[in-house]
């Protein structure tokens, strides 16, 4: 999010605009949240890494800053930039996002150009997109995303539910 605001001149010097850039909370899923938290208490903190293929847009990964050693990690993939997009070390600035499921519908499936993938059909590809898009526009977060489930060929649409600080996340027992 990037804000613009006015500094009140002093007397005799002009006014100036100066804009402050503030980075939103990095969203995690709740069965990543214990990995996230001992990377960030044992690793030096996160790296978010975003792809540059573009076959893969949109994908990140976030991973531990240091090795066991607690030397610098490189890139998570090939498909990853040259360098983290951003680099997390206070707990703070991560919260644990409980996803709802919102649709779930059966999509046909097909074998991929090399025989060894499934891939979703097109036709299949444009109802995900369509039932992403409906569940996001009635979210005023206009956030929406889709998972698959391999074990019954479904789309499942989710939003997010309960969105907690990382610090007061506590695991399920």
């Amino acid at each position: 999010m990037i804000d613009s605001v006015s500094i009140k001149a002093v007397k005799g010097e002009k006014a100036q605009k100066v804009t402050i850039m503030t980075l939103e909370k990095h969203q995690v899923q709740v069965e990543n949240a214990a990995q996230i938290l001992q990377w960030l208490e044992t690793r030096g903190g996160l790296a978010i890494w975003r792809s540059i293929n573009l076959s893969n847009p949109g994908v990140s990964w976030a991973c531990p800053l240091n090795d066991e050693n607690g030397l610098p990690k490189g890139k998570p993939s090939w498909q990853a930039d040259n360098q983290p997009e951003r680099i997390i070390t206070d707990i703070d600035e991560v919260e644990v996002v409980t996803a709802l499921e919102v649709k779930r519908f059966h999509v046909g499936v097909r074998t991929g150009g090399n025989g060894l993938q499934l891939k979703v059909t097109d036709g299949g590809s444009r109802r995900i997109k369509a039932a992403v898009a409906k569940a996001a526009e009635n979210r005023a977060d206009k956030n929406a995303w889709h998972e698959f489930d391999y074990s019954t060929q479904e789309a499942v649409i989710l939003v997010p539910g309960k969105v907690v600080p990382l610090r007061d996340w506590k695991p399920e027992a």
